[in-house]
């Protein structure tokens, strides 16, 4: 509703989360008739399979939500914020686009930090120049999962980089 000129498309790698953005798109569809066709959700690994979707300079913003923290020193490899994925985000965002990150596991929020702090296609966007921006609100306060820890009452980490 916020960007209805905007196509939004999210890639989600499980089936049950993917399903369950489908059939809320779908909802909203009805509950909204004509809003919505904007958006669309792919049950896919974006990790492996961006360059199939995207082409270069394509996108204004990427959001990644709530990732798989992979724990285990031996899963590191699996996160979706690393040096290699880092460039093939910084190929597929326009000039001046943004990439938002958030969690809330304070040690993968340093994960992010130290490989976004050290890429060097981004540099960090300022707490003052996020102020009134509604995407970094909406991404904290209106996706399920950042609803959910604000009921837990737990920290949520975000950081934009452009």
């Amino acid at each position: 509703k916020m960007f209805p000129d905007k196509c939004i498309l999210a890639m989600e790698i499980r089936d049950k989360v993917a399903e369950y953005v489908r059939l809320r798109i779908e909802a909203l569809r009805k509950e909204f008739e004509g809003e919505y066709s904007n958006a669309a959700v792919l049950r896919i690994n974006a990790m492996v399979h961006l360059p199939n979707y995207i082409n270069k300079k394509q996108l204004e913003k990427i959001f990644i939500c709530f990732p798989d923290p992979h724990f285990k020193v031996k899963n590191h490899r699996r996160r979706i914020v690393s040096s290699s994925l880092l460039t093939e985000y910084a190929y597929f965002l326009k000039e001046g686009g943004l990439l938002y990150t958030i969690t809330d596991v304070e040690d993968l929020n340093k994960w992010h930090l130290e490989k976004c702090n050290s890429h060097p296609c981004f540099e960090r966007v300022s707490d003052e120049e996020l102020v009134d921006d509604p995407c970094l609100e909406a991404m904290r306060e209106e996706t399920e999962e950042g609803k959910k820890v604000s009921r837990a009452g737990m920290p949520k980490y975000w950081a934009v980089y452009r």
